[in-house]
């Protein structure tokens, strides 16, 4: 008998129960560039990451936390409580949208709604939305907005005003400055706010290409790749099993290749780039050696992020802030298989790693730091858009080291940090309700939470969650498939010709939405 459109669950009325903490959290929200579910070491990764592991054993590990599939979007989604396409942050035929949409008037962002509830909010890191920070909330900011140099970056400001170039030879590297900025703010918060809560944004650009990493991070991952993406991926998938966060694992998917073709760049980079995720046997003794150092500095950048989030909560527990602070640690999609080369161009000649190389991990690799789900950034498929959610907060959840299995996306950042600041905003002129709900009841147990559908789009690639049902086509013309996410959470048993009325229920309702965002996104644009 076929299942009915399930909801994912009813949020009980009673007040839900959190440990005792009578202040309003701060909140520190940590963003990662382009980290698979499998990346961390509490998820499963042979990466090291200490810091995040120990948040993760004080609180919180979801395994099925979603985003958008792409990083502007996820952060508009993540800043504003709505999917990107409500808010023009995505493509919608017919207005101006995507990466150069402007936002509505009525979507603020979270430091603007945490204003009247007394929040001082700081940026640092990565920015990739409209507007600029400080005319959006923030009180101070540290924006990043060369994403092709993670050691010379010529396009960055402070305050909203505009940096020299740094210069290369000068130590700076990514995310060693991002959280250098939000130490510093978060010591003039305690110097001279300390009686209110804060929202730090800190947006590393880490582990997005290209693949640089300072010298001895590197050197402690050189050789542990050479064993290929097709053995690693079965070890972390056994430990995943281990942590109870996965039991299958499809075989990778050899005939899927970047999402951009670019092959001028693949030139570019010599014969031992390769666009598929080839048997790793099959390759030449060269190729596994070039592959295997790419891998090893995108460990390095990930090693590197996992330090410095160690600086910034080593910070707020010698202040005395971290008792009283939600912390929550996420990517903003999937590892991405792109391959190009921009920014200054690749010395084919310089040691992989560097300032000189212009290197992404390619399909391979993003295999494996995806495991055991299939496909990469962009695609809306499980390896695009399911990512690690670490969630510690000492004060206010009394759980340690648990998981939560129940789904959830980006969108649900702003009710969730609403709730705790005790804001209930404003409706305002053409706003639609707010898609997300409160992960708060999550904190107590794992519990369900009342949302009928998880909705996505990006790059023709569409999906919708409805309970366990998922439908995913990769691509605009591609056909529906469907699968029950219970049974099958790596979406290796396609069941859409099994249950063409179950694919015809849940596209319509696809199309439902699609249009209703579409309508949202149109009212007064220009």
């Amino acid at each position: 008998m076929p299942r009915t459109l399930p909801l994912f669950g009813l949020l009980l009325l009673a007040p839900v129960a959190v440990a005792d903490s009578p202040k309003k959290p701060n909140v520190l929200l940590l963003l990662a560039d382009d980290l698979g579910f499998s990346d961390l070491g509490c998820y499963g990764g042979e990466i090291d990451t200490p810091n995040l592991d120990a948040l993760a054993k004080s609180g919180l590990r979801f395994t099925q936390f979603y985003n958008t599939a792409r990083c502007w979007p996820t952060r508009g989604a993540i800043l504003t409580g709505y999917y990107a396409q409500q808010i023009r942050r995505d493509a919608v035929p017919g207005v101006t949208s995507g990466n150069a949409g402007t936002r509505p008037e009525w979507a603020a962002l979270a430091p603007a709604l945490l204003r009247p509830a007394g929040y001082r909010s700081y940026h640092s890191g990565k920015w990739h939305i409209d507007g600029q920070p400080l005319k959006t909330g923030f009180e101070r900011s540290y924006s990043l907005n060369d994403h092709d140099r993670h050691f010379g970056p010529k396009n960055h400001t402070e305050d909203d005003q505009k940096l020299p170039a740094a210069d290369p030879k000068s130590g700076y590297y990514s995310s060693t400055a991002i959280a250098d900025h939000a130490i510093k703010c978060l010591k003039e918060h305690a110097e001279k706010y300390a009686k209110e809560p804060f929202f730090s944004f800190v947006a590393f650009t880490a582990p997005h290409f290209p693949v640089q990493a300072p010298a001895d991070d590197v050197a402690k991952y050189r050789k542990r790749y050479l064993a290929g993406w097709d053995q690693l991926r079965e070890e972390r998938w056994k430990r995943q099993k281990d942590l109870h966060l996965g039991d299958s694992l499809p075989p990778i998917e050899r005939e899927v290749g970047p999402p951009y073709a670019r092959p001028d760049d693949i030139k570019k980079l010599g014969p031992n780039e390769v666009n598929r995720p080839f048997a790793w046997n099959d390759m030449t003794a060269e190729q596994r050696a070039f592959q295997a150092d790419k891998m090893a500095v995108h460990a390095a950048m990930v090693d590197r992020m996992d330090r410095e989030i160690g600086r910034i909560v080593d910070h707020l527990k010698k202040a005395g802030m971290l008792d009283d602070t939600l912390v929550l640690f996420l990517s903003d999609n999937g590892a991405s298989a792109e391959i190009m080369v921009r920014g200054d161009g690749h010395d084919p000649h310089a040691e992989c790693g560097t300032g000189a190389t212009f290197l992404s991990i390619g399909p391979g690799w993003s295999s494996l730091c995806n495991t055991p789900f299939r496909r990469h950034k962009t695609w809306v498929h499980e390896g695009g858009i399911c990512t690690p959610l670490v969630v510690s907060w000492p004060k206010g959840i009394r759980a340690r080291g648990e998981l939560r299995h129940t789904p959830g996306h980006v969108v649900d950042f702003v009710p969730t940090v609403l709730e705790l600041a005790g804001v209930k905003p404003e409706p305002k002129k053409d706003a639609p309700p707010m898609p997300g709900k409160s992960l708060v009841p999550l904190f107590a147990e794992d519990r369900t939470v009342s949302r009928e559908t998880i909705w996505w789009q990006h790059e023709g690639n569409r999906a919708l969650r409805a309970g366990d049902w998922k439908i995913v086509a990769a691509g605009k013309t591609a056909e529906w498939e469907l699968y029950d996410l219970k049974a099958d959470r790596t979406e290796g048993k396609n069941l859409a010709k099994e249950q063409p009325a179950k694919v015809k229920e849940l596209s319509d309702l696809w199309e439902k939405l699609t249009a209703e965002h579409a309508a949202t996104a149109k009212k007064g644009a220009k």
